[in-house]
């Protein structure tokens, strides 16, 4: 089995951190492929930078030319996923509703602790949309940007600690979920700190994937996600690499 999992951004090094993370939840016989879009922010904290991102994120899979059996989106919050889902005929998993689901198996209600305020609506938005939103006790901000995460890791790890303890006591939480893909890996040492369940998306992704592929299904192409219309689309693609092009399906189907 072949699970392609795609940055939002461009920082490589954070694509690195999401790939070690993403294989430690691996099982034997899956290979984790990551990918880095080519164009887009450094980081993904605003509106603006995750439309981008979305658009980055599908050209970046449809030039992968090789075959592969699922797709994680890797960004806690950001657009994307429903074009993806229209594109492939192969599973894809969104970090956010995949650590979100999880989380309501091991808890009556879940918080999210994420980078900096501005993120909190995004998110709060896309739960929302997913219908997860019930059981969402908060959603709270860290403080800490998304590349200060590499940074600054023991700062980072004090923020998201300090805001998940305050969500146990404050908000009545039962399970933390982390809110962005670059906190992949901080999980066990928040659990320590906070001694409930701590949920990383990249894991839980990796994991429902695996079930998804395992049990021959993929997404329904009646009316929602069906194939996009053929039509011409003006300025595609963005890349120049040999694969890119026309939105298509995976190759998956081809093996």
């Amino acid at each position: 089995m072949r699970i392609l999992i795609v940055n939002v951004n461009t920082t490589a090094s954070m694509t690195d951190t999401i790939a070690a993370q993403a294989t430690a939840a691996a099982s034997a016989g899956t290979e984790i492929i990551a990918l880095t879009p080519r164009f887009g922010a450094e980081s993904v904290e605003g509106n603006f930078e995750s439309f981008l991102a979305a658009v980055a994120v599908m050209d970046r899979v449809l030039s992968y030319t090789e075959p592969f059996d699922a797709v994680i989106q890797a960004g806690y919050g950001e657009h994307g996923r429903e074009g993806l889902q229209e594109l492939l005929d192969v599973p894809v998993v969104d970090i956010t509703e995949a650590a979100a689901s999880t989380a309501m198996f091991l808890g009556h209600k879940y918080s999210v602790v994420t980078t900096l305020d501005r993120a909190v609506p995004l998110i709060e938005d896309r739960l929302k949309l997913a219908g997860l939103e019930a059981r969402c006790a908060s959603v709270r901000a860290s403080g800490m940007a998304v590349l200060e995460l590499e940074e600054e890791p023991e700062r980072a790890v004090a923020s998201i600690v300090a805001q998940a303890e305050r969500a146990v006591a404050e908000d009545h939480a039962e399970v933390i979920v982390l809110g962005c893909g670059g906190m992949s890996g901080l999980d066990a040492e928040i659990r320590l700190a906070t001694g409930v369940p701590v949920v990383d998306g990249v894991s839980a992704a990796v994991v429902i994937a695996e079930g998804l592929v395992r049990l021959g299904l993929s997404t329904s192409k009646v009316r929602t996600y069906a194939p996009p219309r053929p039509k011409k689309v003006t300025g595609w693609p963005l890349t120049t690499e040999a694969g890119a092009g026309v939105p298509r399906s995976a190759a998956a189907k081809d093996r």
